[in-house]
């Protein structure tokens, strides 16, 4: 999958995040996640912290109900922090609000 202008930008502050030691890896469109029978969720971005947490952050410019469910699902079925990130910028990478699931 490509990423779209959102996500690109927010691939930028997380390798700006990665030079600067808080992040130590991360990945677009890496991870399938079962929720149900022919039901998974997708994540965007799977980012690993320096001290070793794993976290999946969803990007968003605006949320659909049915994103949300999914996201909250995953939430209480895999042993990773999920954030729902959204952004009132429409240039650079500063203003990334997170969501905690």
């Amino acid at each position: 999958m490509t990423m779209n202008k959102l996500e690109a930008r927010y691939s930028v502050h997380l390798e700006y995040r990665r030079l600067n030691g808080e992040v130590a890896w991360w990945a677009f469109d890496s991870l399938k996640l079962r929720l149900a029978k022919d039901t998974f969720y997708e994540t965007d971005f799977v980012v690993m912290l320096s001290d070793g947490t794993l976290e999946v952050h969803e990007v968003k410019g605006h949320w659909e109900d049915d994103a949300r469910v999914k996201v909250k699902v995953a939430a209480s079925l895999f042993p990773f922090q999920f954030f729902g990130v959204t952004t009132t910028s429409r240039t650079g990478t500063s203003d990334w609000t997170f969501e905690s699931f």
